[in-house]
């Protein structure tokens, strides 16, 4: 078991993401190389439409991925952000396998939240 303090860090930003490693030995020098592995993996998220927006990374049949959901549509009465829902299912197996036991997982384009959170948790990956 890894015990670097960034497994149990809620939001990485790309300087503290460039120290994660995945439980696989993948290394990720920020959030924006996960990204474009993410697109790899699903290529219709490389779309000029999904660039900016936030990805939740979670699976159907995933009750705390339904959580999250209700949280961001909440947040969004506020805040006017985009997001997309990305099914992890859809991801090559090592892929899955990094997120299968931390989704729900949110993906801005510069930042990393790992549920639980909450509505302040989202207004802090604005700034």
């Amino acid at each position: 078991m890894h015990n670097d303090s960034i497994y149990n860090d809620k939001i990485c930003d790309e300087s503290t993401y460039s120290t994660y490693i995945h439980q696989n030995g993948m290394h990720h020098n920020d959030i924006k190389v996960l990204r474009d592995h993410i697109i790899l993996a699903n290529p219709n998220l490389g779309t000029a439409e999904n660039t900016d927006k936030w990805w939740l990374l979670g699976t159907s049949g995933c009750h705390l991925c339904d959580i999250a959901e209700q949280i961001i549509m909440q947040f969004q009465a506020v805040q006017p952000i985009t997001y997309k829902n990305v099914d992890i299912a859809d991801f090559d197996e090592s892929l899955m396998m990094a997120f299968a036991t931390t989704i729900p997982v949110i993906l801005t384009p510069s930042k990393r939240l790992n549920y639980p959170f909450s509505v302040m948790d989202l207004q802090q990956l604005l700034t």
